[in-house]
């Protein structure tokens, strides 16, 4: 199977009061962590979507072997730049997609890894848990690229579940899926062990 990332960045992170993917983390930007991860547990393409701030992105993160996918229709909603990103990834032969946030830089290598071997023809989807609460990585298979192709408004690959057949994989241990909405989160997360 060939799996994808997709880092979704294209928001404009208003609740953070800055450009949120170019804030510093551990001497780094932001969006470069969860990037980074994706590109260690070996998926390709890693396409990081980007919409509000792109210029400023493009000019200023080091996503290394990353594609950026540009998603005019970002302020739509979270839909909008994970319709652009799937897309993407199916346009590149792409079997599944894992999904991650660009504020979410404690994402462990070995979390998306767990959850890509989870995956199988008995599935639609596999998703990520940290103390039996689901979160990201999550990966989305081509049988759900439809409807996710359907979405609309702020929202994301898991109001796709109801009727899904998703598989969670305990990833307690292998980082942590929490994100960054505020400065004083990001400060929260820089406690905390994980990716450097």
């Amino acid at each position: 199977m060939q799996i994808a990332g997709v880092v979704l960045a294209a928001g404009a992170g208003s609740r953070f009061g800055a450009v949120k993917p170019l804030a510093p983390f551990r001497g780094r930007p932001l969006l470069e962590h969860p990037t980074a991860a994706l590109l260690a547990a070996g998926l390709a393409p890693v396409l990081v979507v980007l919409g509000a701030h792109a210029a400023a992105v493009r000019d200023a993160a080091a996503l290394g072997a990353a594609r950026i996918v540009d998603c005019p229709h970002w302020a739509e909603g979270q839909s909008a730049s994970l319709r652009a990103g799937v897309a993407a990834a199916a346009a590149a032969g792409a079997d599944g997609v894992v999904v991650v946030l660009g504020d979410q830089p404690l994402i462990a290598p070995e979390a998306v890894r767990r959850v890509v071997a989870a995956a199988g023809p008995d599935v639609d989807a596999v998703r990520a848990s940290y103390d039996g609460r689901p979160g990201h990585p999550t990966l989305v298979m081509a049988s759900m690229f439809d409807a996710v192709a359907d979405l609309t408004g702020d929202r994301g690959a898991r109001d796709l579940f109801g009727g899904a057949r998703v598989r969670t994989v305990a990833c307690d241990g292998l980082g942590s899926a929490a994100d960054a909405d505020t400065p004083e989160a990001l400060a929260a997360l820089e406690a905390l062990p994980g990716q450097a």
